[in-house]
């Protein structure tokens, strides 16, 4: 949603962009993404706004103006969807867990989200895969906040990260996603996240292969 975006960028800077883009500044700019994804027959692509926005890592954050955000977000559907021939979802996935704000606060609207998704990472160090799923603005209340908002849920990021090799974990995630059979679920695949490439973590990668 913002440029330079890992550069540690102030909050009131980041104010400053979003209301750029809510104001629709930006909104060229993701005409011709739209326009680029249909000429190369992607137009039905999943597209991940703003990931993990409730945290404090990306420009594109929303604490500094979640009102701004929210607002920026709409032009950017608003703008792509207008684009001839494309049939693209908007995928709302913030972070597991509280993290700077609570990424309610940022939703912007039933019209302008297809699926809510969620990164969903093994932390912190300590933290079991019970209580990722009932912690504030975790697991179950991403699935129970999609459900009253008549969406499907998706995880585009999730892997192994502050609790080493755990098997439990990756047990947990896939008993949870064939109980709420995601849109789609990707599995981040190297050192400290994976399973396959990543040789740190055989009692995990055994634990996802027979859970295939």
């Amino acid at each position: 949603m913002l440029d330079h975006n890992e550069d540690g960028v102030p909050d009131a800077e980041v104010a400053r962009l979003l209301a750029r883009g809510a104001d629709g500044s930006f909104d060229g700019h993701f005409r011709t993404l739209a326009e680029r994804l249909v000429e190369r027959q992607l137009a039905d692509a999943v597209v991940v706004l703003g990931w993990e926005m409730n945290g404090v890592t990306y420009t594109h954050r929303c604490a500094p103006d979640p009102a701004a955000w929210r607002a920026y977000w709409r032009r950017i559907v608003t703008a792509m969807r207008s684009v001839p021939g494309q049939h693209l979802r908007f995928d709302f996935a913030p972070s597991r867990g509280r993290d700077a704000v609570p990424w309610p606060s940022c939703y912007p609207g039933d019209a302008f989200v297809d699926i809510v998704g969620m990164d969903a990472y093994d932390q912190p160090e300590g933290l079991s895969f019970p209580a990722q799923v009932e912690e504030e603005y975790g697991l179950r209340a991403q699935v129970e906040f999609a459900a009253r908002h008549h969406k499907p849920v998706s995880y585009p990021e999730w892997g192994l990260f502050r609790n080493g090799d755990d098997p439990e974990y990756v047990r947990g995630m896939t008993d949870w996603f064939r109980r709420y059979r995601p849109v789609y679920q990707t599995l981040t695949d190297y050192c400290p996240h994976g399973v396959w490439e990543c040789a740190d973590h055989p009692r995990a990668a055994r634990a996802y292969r027979a859970a295939r």
